[in-house]
């Protein structure tokens, strides 16, 4: 037994001797983060508008500061709305939302998943124990019945000689992190979705502050015109007029009541409450946040590699580069210790003593000798995927850039045509007054004052839209630069510090 022992040692010994770890290690891919983005916003810089009818430049102009954007502003960039409602809501958003809760859960999947891949580097042990009656047959054997007990531990345990289980180990962890930038990736898309909704509704409630005001002001005009005519001073022609202007506004009001409605249940269902959870909170009008003409516009290229589907895309190439290895290593033989030991007896009283006992010991080899090519196909096919990978992270480089340019560059403009809508606004209240002044005065017919009550209107609704969308496309720049992806943060909130614990746990 001992020989055996020492010849089994040797043989083990001999094996890891030239064990090596097959397939290719992972080297992180070279693309390629561009030095800077083609939309440059600088120090000093003045965007002027082109009218297209003229091809002038407008007297619009928009003036940047280069303050750099760096990570800690990333981690709460919904500070800057200075708006304690949102940040509320966002809490709200971390703690209830579903999308958060499945992909924690996912992660916890992948988890156990590595688990089971780490479990392969150690033995496996089972024990068993029996009592079972046998009777042999009358015609072949004795016909006797008896009593078999038996009892004892088996065990296997696979030595890595190639490292297959290594990789897939390696191959495992990736995934776990893949599985992080996956939840880090729904936190950063939940508050910015929050924070659009949330900008949304502000922006019907002011178009509907607008319409509500303007219908306050046209049924002046109409009491105008009603006693102009009384008096003989007017046609029923301006009267019909004031009323469809009047009514053509008030027509507005249930469109804008349905958008703040449906905002409001859109917005509960992403903090994980049922539509109209929120009538109190958002009851009360408020403003749309607003943001300085000045915004810090400073975005170095360099933070594309802190978005979380980038890291993800590159933490699953990682993991489909290790399976390359994990695929390889079955060309190789494959190593096994086994053994078992127990007690076997026909007897209860003799089931403990020295001759019931038996045992087995050795090593295993196995190897595939013939498979006809299917385990070097396998390495194809996970090579392919390997490219694939490779290819999904190009992709989500690019996707990335343009994300970022795209939100650059309209936000810039949105700001230049919010400036243009401003003053349209203050010329179209002026032109209104002058015009009820004029028409009452009789000195001009009611077309004038109906046209400049129709512009105002529509001025003051498209400057609401517009500041919303400056808002908007504020947010959605924060979220082209994985803004609120608190871990990377050390003064992250600890709302949210509490509930991504979990996620980066010791492993």
């Amino acid at each position: 037994m001992h020989l055996h022992l020492r010849l089994t040692a040797r043989l083990i010994a001999l094996f890891l001797a030239g064990c090596a770890t097959v397939g290719p290690d992972y080297v992180p891919p070279e693309k390629t983060i561009p030095e800077k983005f083609n939309t440059t916003l600088s120090e000093d810089q003045k965007t002027k508008l082109t009218l297209p009818e003229t091809g002038k430049k407008a007297d619009t102009t928009i003036t940047e500061s280069t303050k750099q954007v760096t990570p800690a502003m990333l981690a709460d960039w919904w500070d800057t709305l200075e708006d304690p409602l949102l940040t509320r809501l966002v809490e709200w958003a971390i703690r209830g939302n579903l999308d958060l809760q499945l992909a924690q859960s996912r992660l916890r999947e992948e988890r156990a998943f590595r688990g089971i891949a780490r479990a392969g580097l150690f033995p496996t042990i089972e024990g068993d124990a029996a009592l079972t009656r046998q009777k042999s047959s009358g015609q072949s054997g004795s016909g006797d019945e008896v009593d078999l007990y038996s009892s004892g531990f088996d065990a296997s345990w696979e030595i890595d000689l190639f490292g297959g289980i290594r990789r897939s180990i390696e191959s495992a962890q990736a995934s776990v992190e893949a599985r992080e930038e996956e939840l880090n990736d729904t936190l950063v898309t939940l508050v910015a979705e929050v924070a659009i909704n949330y900008i949304e509704i502000r922006a019907f409630q002011a178009r509907l502050e607008a319409a509500v005001n303007n219908l306050e002001s046209q049924d002046e005009t109409l009491q105008i015109v009603q006693d102009r005519l009384d008096a003989g001073l007017t046609t029923t022609l301006s009267l019909e007029q004031a009323k469809y202007n009047l009514e053509n506004t008030k027509s507005e009001i249930p469109t804008l009541q349905t958008g703040i409605e449906q905002g409001k249940n859109g917005l509960a269902v992403l903090l994980g409450e049922f539509p109209g959870s929120l009538a109190e909170e958002l009851e009360q009008y408020q403003k749309i946040p607003t943001v300085s003409v000045e915004v810090a516009v400073g975005v170095p290229a360099d933070l594309l590699r802190r978005r979380p589907d980038v890291r993800r895309a590159e933490r699953e190439l990682a993991a489909q580069t290790a399976q390359i290895g994990v695929a390889t290593a079955d060309l190789y033989p494959r190593l096994f210790l086994f053994g078992s030991v127990g007690l076997e007896s026909i007897s209860a009283a003799s089931f403990f003593t020295g001759p019931a006992a038996a045992f087995q010991l050795g090593p295993q080899i196995t190897w595939q000798i013939f498979n006809a090519g299917r385990i070097r196909q396998n390495i194809k096919i996970e090579g392919e995927r390997q490219n694939q990978a490779l290819i999904q992270y190009e992709s989500s480089v690019l996707t990335a850039v343009k994300d970022v340019e795209n939100a650059l560059i309209d936000f810039a403009n949105e700001q230049v045509r919010r400036q243009a809508l401003l003053k349209s606004t203050q010329s179209a209240k002026s032109a209104v007054s002058l015009a009820r002044e004029l028409y009452t005065a009789g000195l001009t017919d009611f077309i004038g004052v109906l046209d400049a009550e129709r512009a105002l209107f529509s001025f003051q609704d498209q400057l609401a839209l517009s500041e919303g969308k400056v808002t908007s496309n504020l947010i959605r720049l924060y979220k082209s630069l994985g803004g609120g992806w608190k871990p990377l943060m050390q003064d992250a909130p600890q709302i949210v510090i509490d509930q991504q614990q979990t996620q980066f746990e010791e492993l």
